[in-house]
């Protein structure tokens, strides 16, 4: 079996870890896997910029920030734009093919998920795992990158708060915070 990973979007936590968790429960539990990391993202899905993952490669990953792929943004809006020739969602089939990959895991925001859900569409198979600091995708109780970036703006705002915020309200000023959640609504 031939998996390929992508992570894709802005950066956030937890990103690794979850590579981890998904390479080391196929290494356990599918006989003769292989993971086909892309770097930079789709960019490397487009652009066939790849490294064949070891298990090596994910132990010790859980401290590192960011993605040890790396990641990149490709709008979704501009997925099916033409440019200078190169089509974009043409060359992502053909890697995908080419590679001869029985799925693809991306890891992705709202966007990310979107694109993800255009290659199903297009006859790919493709596991969508939604990643966003906002928490902001429909259907998620819960993405990485949330739980500590909702416990950084809860430890960081508590000090705004007692230290600004409080000497306005002794005038008779109101003020209102907003915090990530784009599109959440809470």
């Amino acid at each position: 079996m031939r998996v390929g990973i992508l992570t894709s979007g802005g950066d956030c936590q937890a990103l690794n870890a979850t590579m981890r968790g998904l390479a080391l429960t196929l290494y356990r539990n599918v006989k003769d896997v292989e993971i086909i990391g892309f770097i930079d993202g789709y960019k490397g899905l487009m652009y066939e910029k790849y490294k064949k993952m070891k298990p090596k490669d994910f132990y010790d990953i859980l401290n590192v920030g960011g993605s040890i792929l790396g990641n990149s943004r490709c709008p979704f809006k501009r997925m099916h734009i033409i440019e200078n020739g190169f089509d974009k969602v043409k060359e992502m089939k053909n890697t995908y093919k080419k590679l001869e990959l029985d799925c693809l895991v991306v890891l992705g925001g709202n966007g990310s998920i979107k694109s993800a859900n255009m290659l199903s569409q297009e006859g790919l198979n493709v596991i969508a795992l939604p990643k966003t600091i906002d928490n902001d995708l429909a259907l998620t109780d819960h993405t990485p990158g949330y739980g500590s970036a909702a416990k950084y703006i809860g430890t960081s705002m508590k000090e705004i708060i007692r230290d600004s915020f409080c000497l306005e309200y002794e005038k008779g000023v109101v003020s209102i915070v907003e915090i990530m959640g784009r599109n959440a609504g809470w």
